[in-house]
Order: structure tokens, then sequence, then C-alpha cells
């Protein structure tokens, strides 16, 4: 007589554990689409700021980024990520050096003059040119001015290794936070489980260039 097993009993849920997260990507190994990977993650918060050059012209050149980070401390090294569409880093790319602007809490205007594909982003700006040749923005919490040391293409965007030439920091303000397509951590999430990608949706800053 053929027997059967007792199923083995699930375990305990510890206490105030949530739900089985949701897993992105099909059975298989495939993976994950470009729409689940900027869902999922669009729960990293990121500051946000502005990457700005000038090219070969002279003219002032600008995107806004999230995609950046401090690489080495000796020597001074920065990274951001540009995506290959991107208008405007290739011009800067041209020049050869770049200023990271980190913007302010406030300073959403900022945000969405150089988010967006339309307009001329300098037309009635303040801005300043430094002394190591890079479009300074005015009133942001910090500007990394650097040259660029190394170009590698990886996937769909180019990541950007520079060498810091010099700092500009102002203190006492809140940073910009970008968290789940909104500006700050206090802010709601989408009630759409699959919200469309819009101008501020995680990811998309680098497609700003």
């Amino acid at each position: 007589m053929r027997t059967q097993s007792p199923a083995t009993p699930e375990a305990p849920r510890a206490p105030g554990a949530s739900e089985a997260p949701v897993t992105a990507g099909a059975p298989g190994g495939a993976a994950p689409t470009p729409a689940e990977m900027r869902r999922a993650m669009g729960v990293f918060a990121t500051g946000v700021t502005v990457v700005t050059g000038l090219d070969p012209q002279g003219d002032p050149v600008g995107f806004a980024c999230q995609s950046f980070a401090s690489v080495s401390l000796d020597p001074p090294l920065v990274l951001f990520c540009a995506d290959h569409r991107g208008r405007a880093w290739p011009r800067i790319r041209d020049t050869g050096r770049f200023c990271v602007n980190v913007l302010a809490e406030e300073q959403s205007g900022l945000c969405e003059r150089f988010g967006s594909s339309r307009g001329a982003k300098f037309e009635g700006l303040g801005w300043d040119l430094s002394r190591w040749g890079t479009p300074a923005l005015r009133g942001v919490l910090m500007r990394a001015h650097a040259e660029v040391v190394d170009v590698r293409a990886t996937g769909d965007h180019d990541v950007v290794i520079g060498r810091v030439l010099g700092l500009e920091t102002e203190d006492g303000r809140r940073p910009m936070l970008f968290f789940r397509g909104h500006f700050g951590v206090e802010a709601e999430a989408p009630a759409h489980p699959n919200p469309p990608a819009g101008p501020f949706t995680w990811g998309m800053g680098d497609l700003w260039g």
C-alpha cells in the first residue's frame, strides 16, 4: 500500500513581516524588462543633479541626472551615467570637462528645466563660468568640477569617470530627493502598480541629456 508523506508545515511568519516580495523576470532566468527595472530601482531614493559643460562652440549645455556617485577619494574621482540617446552629453564629451550641480530640495524648477527636451536650458538662467571652465549653476548644494578621464559604454549608457578639479559646497539646506517617481521620500507611492514612464520616472534622468 502506498503511503503519503505528511505535508511540510509552513514556517511561521515573523511578527510585522509583510507578504512575499514580487519577483521580476520570467522563470528560467529571463532578465527583468526595462519597466520592471525602473519600477524596482525606484525604491532606492537618490539625489538629483544637473550635469553641465560647454560644447565646442563655447555654448553651455546640461542635463538632469540621478546616476551620480563618488568613486575614489585619492585620487578624487566621481562618475555619472548618461544615456546614449542624450543630446547634451556628446557635446560635453567633446570638450572634456563638466560640472555636477547637486540640487537643493526647493530647486524643482531647475530639475524641470534641465529634465525637459524642449526649450533652451540656459535661457534666462543665472549661471557663472567657473575658473575650471565649467558652467556653475547658482544656489545649488554642491558643485563638483571635473575632467573626463574614462568613458565606458555599458548597455544603453556611458559610464563617465571624472577626476575632480575642484569642489564648492553650501551647508544648511536639505537636498532634493527622488523616490518612486516623486520628489521627496514623504510622497505617496503611485496608485497604479505599473506607472507609465513620465518625465520624472526613475532612470529617465539619464535620458534627459
